[in-house]
């Protein structure tokens, strides 16, 4: 059987830039405390009627370049977000319809911080068995059309930025290389600890306006901070030894890890977990907030671009998020 590589990649973040002191001034919060809690000192904001299909394609237009193929060359498109542009169709339908690439499969994948993992672990299969040569997979965020930018609502609003991340999948012929292994796990009895509630369909009617303006407003995204983060750094090292074991790899044989971005803390309290110095761990979460879906991309297309990632490189992925999900991939660049 054949494996799967990354033959493109590519991301777009809008150019708004909202810092932490702008958010000071919409609600009681401070630099430091953003800093000392998240390591966020900034974010991107989307403008005008951009969804997250619209800076998806921006990404894939890249990540084709990068490949050197065309769009008429993809055979499927997966599309990881948590901010589709509308309830439906899948926004992996509306990125088919801005490429120009109507007839082929396209579906979203609903799985928040950990959907790129989850999309990519599909892709790889699609890829592994023969059915298809070339997948699209987008990861993309407008977060900030949903956020409680208000007091109420800062420990998660100071979060969160809009951006997106792409990468087309091909094969490859060598077993040692390219997608060695992806590794998913879940715990729905966890959904509510960091989940946004409403619209929904088990509500009648789906919407009201004590859901939105109301003293207990229910649709805005709510977290257990405290809770999240220790679940946080015990599944992140548990997956990613479990893809090294699957490999029969160690820590030590990583050459760079790119976890997402879902706060600083976290990401510095897996490496030490793992014995990985800061020079072979990728952050980015200062400069974009947490993307859910696209930071995962972006911070790889980041590292490429700055020589992190060289050929022969093992290159560890991890993700931990609501659900709860999470999920690690192991690539011999």
């Amino acid at each position: 059987m054949r494996n799967a590589k990354l033959l493109g990649i590519g991301h777009h973040v809008p150019p708004r830039i909202v810092t932490n002191r702008d958010l000071m001034a919409v609600m009681d919060t401070t630099d430091e405390w953003i800093q000392q809690r998240t390591g966020i000192c900034e974010r991107h904001y989307s403008e005008g009627w951009t969804g997250a299909a619209d800076m998806g394609a921006i990404a894939a237009r890249q990540a084709l370049a990068h490949a050197q193929l065309t769009v008429e060359q993809i055979d499927c498109v997966i599309f990881a977000t948590l901010s589709p542009d509308v309830d439906m169709p899948a926004s992996a339908c509306l990125l088919q319809d801005r490429l120009g690439i109507g007839g082929i499969p396209a579906f979203d994948v609903r799985n928040q911080c950990s959907g790129f993992l989850y999309g990519l672990a599909v892709a790889d299969k699609f890829v592994k068995t023969g059915l298809y040569d070339h997948v699209l997979l987008v990861g993309a965020e407008v977060h900030s059309t949903g956020l409680d930018l208000t007091t109420r609502g800062r420990e998660v609003s100071v979060i969160f930025g809009d951006g997106a991340g792409a990468v087309v999948l091909g094969p490859e012929a060598d077993s040692q290389r390219g997608i060695l292994s992806t590794h998913l796990h879940a715990d729905g009895q966890f959904a509510e600890k960091l989940w946004l509630e409403c619209p929904s369909s088990r509500e009648r009617p789906r919407l009201t306006e004590d859901m939105i303006a109301g003293p207990d407003a229910r649709t805005f995204p709510k977290m257990e901070g405290r809770y999240v983060f220790r679940h946080a750094v015990t599944r992140f090292p548990e997956v990613i030894r479990e893809a090294l074991d699957a490999n029969g790899l160690t820590p030590e044989d990583i050459s760079l890890f790119i976890p997402h971005q879902a706060n600083l803390r976290i990401s510095q309290a897996v490496a030490m977990s793992l014995g990985l110095p800061e020079e072979r761990v990728f952050n980015n979460i200062q400069r974009y907030g947490n993307t859910t879906a696209a930071s995962i991309p972006i911070a790889l297309h980041e590292a490429l671009d700055e020589g992190r990632v060289r050929s022969g490189d093992l290159v560890c992925l991890g993700a931990f998020g609501a659900g709860f999900t999470w999920a690690a991939a192991l690539i011999r660049w």
